[in-house]
């Protein structure tokens, strides 16, 4: 057989070519983006990785957007809250495939061994605060979507990658901002993958609900010495806790999902209790002096109720607002506050949604097995897409295994990586041909 005779490489062998020849690349690239600690609370340098990623995307032909969120929580001159878009179209008209990834992270919190920030290559592992959340899963979509407009330079519709602030306080300044004004409308976006670290074998359908609220209980100061011509407002909020404890945690245990939700303790109905505050405030760190003798006049809590996709956010309320108004009939002297602080519903893309099986085919075909389809549970930035860009055609799909997030020495794999950019590049040849 002559070199004439041989066939051109199919088309899904040339793009997997394409990624593996960009290992190096996609190694430097996710180090570089370590590099930047975009640090989340208060939102450090934020404008430099989105400058950074913006004149890399435009040198490859992108069309970028450089936005602030002003006026959303945490916004300020000291803190803008910057996001970029960048846009490749292609020749014809088609669809629009939409990566978004968040670039904020957490604290880097104590524990570590590596450089937090210094992106160390290691045993084809990279090391740094977001490798896995979620700067590897920026960078494979990247290379992926780098290329794929390569490779397949007719491609009909549009490739968008967004990198976006404040993923970990909620997204207001970042994918929220977007969605509210059309970024993410049906007209402009028809499938969009959020590139979160669930296991390059998993699609993340959606996310259990949840409310956050703040209980607080009052009393009357008084003498420490003399507690009876007061009203502990503590041991109030102790009747709380021990309500909670005796009848509302077991309710939670006993509600299950058949949401695919990851791991199997998030099956059921949780709650936590984030905080809780009361009597004398904290001194300042160095203050040497003794507490006054006081009985606390207020307490207060802070909770996050997870909740499952067959219950209601009423019924989700109704639950601890029947507690606490059970204990103002029972117990003298109680009162108390609630103040919403923070709610999202759950959401679910269908199994069927051409996104879904458009990844579940290329997983197939990069890892030779098919994927596991799970739900979070945690919200992450699907609620924004879904809530306000009424986009329900959106999954979570990454590098990077979860339970790494937000802990020390956190690391991303770089196969991990390579195989999540192959996904992602298969992706695009199907859905955008």
């Amino acid at each position: 057989m002559t070199s004439h005779d041989r066939s051109p490489p199919a088309l899904s062998d040339r793009l997997l070519s394409a990624v593996a020849a960009r290992e190096g690349e996609l190694i430097a690239l996710t180090q570089q983006l370590i590099r930047i600690p975009t640090l989340n609370p208060p939102g450090r340098n934020y404008r430099d990785i989105c400058t950074f990623l913006a004149d890399r995307l435009a040198a490859r032909g992108f069309t970028v957007e450089l936005l602030r969120a002003e006026g959303t929580p945490g916004d300020s001159e000291s803190f803008p809250r910057w996001n970029i878009v960048a846009r490749r179209e292609g020749v014809r008209r088609g669809d629009c495939v939409h990566f978004n990834s968040h670039h904020d992270v957490v604290e880097v919190g104590h524990g570590w061994t590596r450089d937090p920030f210094g992106g160390e290559l290691d045993r084809r592992r990279i090391y740094g605060r977001g490798a896995c959340d979620m700067k590897g899963g920026l960078a494979a979509s990247i290379i992926a979507a780098e290329a794929f407009v390569d490779t397949c330079p007719d491609f009909a519709g549009a490739v968008e990658i967004s990198a976006t602030a404040d993923e970990e306080t909620g997204g207001y300044g970042g994918v929220a901002w977007l969605a509210k004004r059309g970024y993410f409308s049906q007209e402009r976006v028809q499938h969009v993958i959020i590139p979160e670290p669930l296991n390059k074998d998993r699609i993340c359908l959606g996310h259990r609900g949840v409310w956050w609220a703040e209980i607080e209980t009052k009393g009357r100061i008084a003498h420490g010495s003399m507690p009876f011509l007061g009203d502990s407002a503590i041991r109030h909020m102790s009747a709380v806790l021990a309500e909670i404890e005796t009848h509302l945690y077991p309710l939670l245990a006993s509600k299950r999902t058949e949401m695919p939700v990851v791991p199997e303790g998030a099956r059921q109905s949780t709650m936590n209790i984030n905080s809780i505050h009361g009597g004398e405030a904290e001194q300042p760190e160095g203050f040497t002096g003794l507490p006054a003798p006081c009985v606390a006049d207020r307490c207060r809590i802070i909770i996050d109720r997870r909740f499952l996709i067959e219950e209601g956010l009423s019924e989700v309320k109704g639950e601890v607002k029947g507690l606490l108004d059970r204990l103002k009939a029972t117990r003298p002297n109680f009162d108390y506050e609630i103040r919403d602080l923070f709610e999202v519903l759950p959401s679910m893309t269908d199994e069927g949604a051409p996104v879904v099986r458009s990844v579940a085919a290329a997983v197939a075909t990069v890892l030779g097995t098919h994927p596991e389809f799970v739900c979070s549970p945690g919200t992450y930035d699907q609620k924004h897409i879904d809530r306000i860009g009424r986009l329900k055609n959106c999954i979570a799909y990454g590098p990077g295994i979860l339970d790494l997030a937000h802990q020390p020495d956190e690391w991303v794999g770089v196969d991990d990586m390579l195989d999540s950019a192959r996904v992602m590049a298969l992706t695009l040849a199907d859905l955008l041909r």
